[in-house]
């Protein structure tokens, strides 16, 4: 696992942009890679066609769950039942308030849920704080 590093699942360019530009600031991300459908993601995390991944696992995927291809939920799903990404943190970060969805969410083992603000400031200053959250505050487990 690359400790400094973020996947972002996200397809919206506006707040790929938002999300790269709030974290930037910050000494503790070395690296945000961006996928923008759930396939990318799983094909980033699992591997395609029987062949392993080519990436080290990301500290952190911040997951929306309207995507093309294979949504946010299934994504989810998928990480949860792989051994290699069971316990990644996975914040979704949707335009999602269904309560639906966040139920959904939550039972499949999700760490963190946000709506993402419509206003400008309000989500570049959520993004920071989710960043400083689990990039630098959350302990995680030493891998066995």
């Amino acid at each position: 696992m690359d400790s400094t590093k973020i996947l972002l699942v996200e397809d919206d360019p506006n707040d790929v942009e938002l999300i790269q530009l709030a974290l930037d600031s910050y000494n503790f991300v070395n690296h945000i890679d961006v996928v923008s459908d759930g396939e990318q993601a799983i094909h980033y995390l699992l591997g395609r066609d029987g062949q392993p991944p080519t990436q080290p696992l990301p500290r952190l995927i911040l997951l929306d769950l309207k995507l093309p291809k294979i949504d946010g939920i299934q994504v989810l799903e998928m990480i949860r039942r792989s051994d290699r990404t069971r316990n990644l943190i996975v914040v979704v970060m949707t335009s999602s308030a269904e309560n639906r969805d966040l139920k959904t969410c939550y039972d499949l083992g999700v760490n963190s849920y946000i709506v993402k603000p419509l206003d400008f400031q309000q989500f570049v200053e959520m993004s920071r704080q989710v960043g400083l959250y689990w990039m630098m505050l959350n302990q995680l487990p030493s891998p066995d």
